[in-house]
């Protein structure tokens, strides 16, 4: 099993975390959000979280809540990422962050890891312009770095206003030519199914409950698995990746196992990657960010 967490991620710093908080630095800006696998105590005081963060969300409902200031701010600014290269081909994505009333700023860092591993594994593969397929894709991170590796990429969320946030992500990159799709993800998936679509690269990246554009319902632990199950039949039969992220209190990675065993590699399932994502606080405390399989075939 490995444990990953961010390397090199200059204008991301996580500073402490605990009391079901954290104190984050996103480029010049420092926040206070509410995190629920802090359940530990903060080794820095409250005081001084104050002292350094500039902005505090205040939860008022389960679902939205309010921005503090405690220090003049912008509500957006930008941050970039250096993707780690292995092949001496540097690329530097970028991104708007803004103070959202669902206490996102844009951006989730523990994700770093894997778009370098995105943009190496593009890298490695025969095929010219591979394509790439990013689900619950968010604000795009991961469709950054399999652009600028040279894929083709479909970048498929079911909020409109957040695949507009990525396709400013894309300009502020310099990129261009993502597709976009707004639309419930298995009703997509189901749909390249029956047109015998392949990819060469499938990132998954589900909550643990959603909702499509008309009403569709997601609930993880009742889809993953026919989620997997339908992906597996888009892979490419000579290369491809294959990325699945859980984001849920509980979710094992003997649950990742299972489901890559099952569904992808078969046999070869030593060969996956399966562990958990974290952010090593600059306190000295580590918050788990959830469980993760990846797993290329060349």
């Amino acid at each position: 099993m490995k444990f990953l967490s961010p390397q090199n991620f200059n204008d991301y710093e996580l500073l402490d975390c605990g009391d079901f908080q954290k104190l984050e630095r996103f480029g010049n800006y420092i926040t206070i959000r509410p995190e629920p696998q802090a359940v530990w105590d903060p080794r820095w005081t409250m005081n001084e979280w104050e002292q350094k963060a500039h902005v505090k969300f205040i939860p008022q409902s389960s679902a939205a809540g309010i921005w503090k200031k405690l220090k003049t701010m912008p509500d957006q600014w930008q941050i970039k990422y250096g993707i780690n290269s292995e092949a001496g081909k540097p690329a530097v994505i970028k991104f708007r962050l803004g103070l959202t009333s669902f206490k996102h700023v844009g951006i989730f860092p523990e994700q770093s890891t894997n778009w370098d591993y995105i943009f190496n594994s593009i890298h490695k593969m025969k095929t010219d312009a591979p394509r790439v397929l990013n689900l619950f894709a968010y604000t795009g991170g991961a469709s950054l770095a399999a652009k600028a590796a040279g894929a083709d990429i479909t970048h498929l969320d079911s909020i409109k206003q957040v695949v507009s946030w990525a396709n400013e992500n894309m300009e502020l990159s310099g990129l261009d030519n993502i597709r976009w799709v707004v639309e419930d993800a298995m009703k997509f998936v189901k749909r390249e199914q029956k047109r015998g679509k392949k990819y060469h690269g499938i990132i998954l990246d589900p909550p643990a409950y959603g909702h499509g554009p008309n009403g569709e319902s997601w609930k993880l632990e009742e889809q993953i698995n026919e989620m997997m199950k339908s992906v597996a039949t888009l892979l490419d039969e000579e290369e491809y990746f294959i990325i699945l992220n859980t984001y849920s209190l509980g979710f094992s990675s003997l649950i990742i196992e299972n489901l890559f065993q099952d569904s992808i590699c078969g046999k070869e399932i030593a060969k996956a990657e399966i562990g958990e994502l974290f952010l090593a606080a600059t306190s000295g405390n580590k918050l788990p960010l959830g469980v993760f399989g990846r797993y290329r075939n060349f």
